[in-house]
C-alpha cells in the first residue's frame, strides 16, 4: 500500500489499444520512493505506464512597482531575481512612458514553489525597491 491522493481518473472506453482501455490518471505521493513503489505496484499488475509527468502546485505573488524607470530596469530586476528564486514562471506588464512627470508603472505576476521562494522574492523586491526610490505595492 502507498500513502498518496488520486486526484482525477479520465478514461476513452472508444478507444481501445491491444483490448486496453486508455486511462490518465493524476495523483499525488509525497515521495520519489513512494511514487517508485506505486510503479511496482502497477507493474505487478500488468497496467503499462506509457507516459509520465510532474504537475505540483505553485504559489503566485504580485507586485506592483511604480517611479521613475525604464523597461529595461524591470527585466534586470528579474534577472537579479532569478538568481536568487527559481520561478516557475513570470509577466511582466509595463506603463507607457507618456505621462509629463515620467513615471510609469510595472506589473510583475511571479509563480513559484513554495512559501520560502515566495519570502525571499519579497525580501529582494522590497530591498531593490527601497534602494532605487520606487514605491512596490506587493499582493493586489
Amino acid at each position: 500500500m502507498v500513502d498518496g491522493n488520486i486526484v482525477g481518473v479520465v478514461h476513452d472506453r472508444e478507444q481501445i489499444v491491444n483490448q486496453r482501455i486508455l486511462v490518465s490518471v493524476t495523483f499525488e505521493v509525497s515521495t520519489s520512493g513512494q511514487l517508485d513503489q506505486l510503479k511496482a505496484i502497477w507493474k505487478s499488475m500488468d497496467i503499462i505506464i506509457s507516459k509520465m509527468g510532474s504537475v505540483y502546485e505553485t504559489i503566485t505573488t504580485e507586485y506592483m512597482v511604480l517611479g521613475k524607470f525604464n523597461a529595461a530596469y524591470v527585466d534586470d530586476l528579474i534577472d537579479q531575481a532569478s538568481k536568487i528564486v527559481n520561478f516557475e514562471s513570470v509577466d511582466v506588464g509595463y506603463s507607457s512612458n507618456k505621462s509629463a512627470s515620467g513615471n510609469r508603472t510595472a506589473l510583475i505576476s511571479a509563480e513559484l514553489r513554495c512559501v520560502e521562494e515566495r519570502d525571499k522574492l519579497d525580501d529582494f523586491f522590497v530591498h531593490s525597491c527601497d534602494r532605487d526610490k520606487l514605491m512596490l505595492i506587493r499582493g493586489l
